[in-house]
């Protein structure tokens, strides 16, 4: 059964549901500022905590970087960086395991492309899910690519799937 398939061919509302099964995943962006070790003291945050970094992508800008994240444990993750007065924004991304066979980036460009789904960012995530490898996209329309990639017969990946201890 694919995400958004209760079983009886009906569609389940993404819009309604929101927590550890819902089909996105939560990235969180925070701005430093660009100087050695601020990275360190970010991450140095999580050290003692549950709360792991399972993806992570930096875009440096000059006088700042923009250090991008999922985390093992979103809600406590974002309450860590919270509590260190990080600026900080949240995103939804989709999660999907990459499909077998030589070219699985171009499986899934492909079925965004004929569903007019532009893809924003892209980067893998470190963990594997039941043993696969992933990635992480932000796409211009969320719910579409989801509904898309679903019906295309790809396996999303829920944020339960980035926790290795459960």
């Amino acid at each position: 059964m694919s995400i958004g398939d209760k079983g009886d061919g009906g569609a389940v509302g993404f819009a309604t549901a929101r927590g550890r099964t819902f089909p996105t995943l939560r990235q969180f962006t925070v701005f430093l500022e660009n100087r050695v070790g601020q990275l360190l003291e970010v991450v140095r945050r999580f050290d003692g905590s549950k709360v792991r970094i399972v993806a992570l992508s930096i875009t440096d800008s000059g006088e700042c970087a923009f250090v991008r994240f999922l985390l093992s444990h979103p809600e406590q993750g974002r309450e860590i960086l919270e509590r260190a007065g990080l600026a900080l924004i949240e995103s939804d991304l989709i999660g999907l395991e990459l499909p077998e066979g030589d070219q699985p980036l171009l499986r899934i460009c492909t079925a965004l492309l004929q569903a007019e789904v532009n893809i924003i960012q892209a980067y893998p995530i470190l963990v594997r899910p039941r043993g696969r490898p992933a990635v992480a996209l932000m796409v211009d329309n969320t719910e579409m690519g989801l509904e898309t990639l679903g019906s295309k017969g790809f396996t999303m990946i829920t944020e339960g799937d980035l926790d290795e201890d459960e």
